[in-house]
């Protein structure tokens, strides 16, 4: 029975990848619509220059791989989330890329329960039954596992990124007071570091340069395309400036103020959460200590 079901099951995915050779997609408006929405997010003009330093450590293969999953998705109006490439976006990582390892993910996910348990089955005969399921479930987790550990990893970039875009701020803000007009200041600011993120802003303005495209403009896109609201808070502030005239020094400052005083209590409540988790554990550390001391008296009562 066992050799029954994966006999089907292999000619189910053969069956299946008979059909992905030659569909092409629905054709309808939606999906083509999405696919050159997906295709105009990927040629943003604010990624001219950094897309090159983002993909050039990224494997050919895996990119390889994840495109031909892309445009099998986009083809059936199935684009990627939005907070995902939100957080590719903070990891420098393209979308091709992240499908790619996801899938990687699950294919090991779903041969680890073979491996480990080909010797059990080797041996003693147990059924394919367990391994098939673990199989299952590992393919599953394997590919949530990709996008988890993604969002982690982007959750406490995002923060260092949102860190620096409020010592932005201050630097802006100075080179206002100093008499220089916004595309002065804003170059000269992004010049005292070497930082990922300083790069990123510095990038993102060399590109807009480029292109011709004002920088305020331009780390508004970026603001937006890594799902940070200062700095797109920031640059709208900052075409007030160029465009109306309006005096908002002191309004950038306190701006870089309120961002210090939030990641400040945001430090002083995650030092707080690892300050409980510690107490958890020193507790588990004295209840098993107790243990130990009380088990000879209770094995000596109960004569085991």
């Amino acid at each position: 029975m066992t050799l029954v079901l994966l006999a089907g099951a292999l000619a189910g995915v053969g069956v299946y990848v008979v059909v992905l050779m030659f569909d092409h997609g629905t054709g309808t408006p939606a999906a083509e619509l999405a696919r050159l929405d997906s295709a105009r997010m990927r040629n943003q003009r604010t990624a001219t220059l950094t897309a090159d330093r983002r993909h050039q450590t990224e494997s050919m293969r895996v990119r390889k791989v994840g495109a031909t999953l892309a445009t099998f998705l986009e083809a059936r109006g199935l684009p990627v989330p939005a907070g995902i490439r939100s957080d590719l976006a903070v990891m420098g990582r393209s979308v091709e890329t992240h499908l790619g390892m996801s899938v990687l993910a699950s294919l090991a996910g779903l041969v680890a329960p073979f491996v480990m348990l080909a010797p059990v089955v080797a041996f003693w005969g147990t059924s394919f039954v367990v391994p098939l399921w673990l199989a299952v479930v590992g393919a599953l987790g394997g590919g949530a596992l990709a996008t988890l550990q993604l969002a982690s990893e982007a959750k406490d970039r995002r923060r260092d990124f949102r860190h620096v875009v409020s010592a932005f701020l201050d630097l802006v803000s100075m080179n206002l007071a100093g008499g220089r007009g916004v595309p002065e200041a804003l170059a000269s600011a992004s010049e005292l570091s070497d930082g990922w993120a300083m790069v990123r802003i510095r990038d993102t303005m060399e590109s807009a340069r480029l292109q011709g495209v004002t920088p305020w403009a331009a780390l508004g896109d970026l603001g937006r395309e890594m799902a940070v609201d200062e700095l797109r808070d920031m640059a709208a502030a900052l075409a007030l400036v160029a465009e109306d005239g309006a005096k908002v020094r002191a309004s950038l400052s306190a701006r870089a103020a309120s961002m210090r005083q939030r990641e400040l209590a945001d430090a002083e409540s995650r030092a707080g959460q690892r300050s409980q988790s510690m107490l958890i554990a020193q507790l588990l550390l004295c209840v098993g200590f107790l243990l130990f001391l009380i088990y000879p008296a209770i094995s000596e009562i109960a004569g085991f």
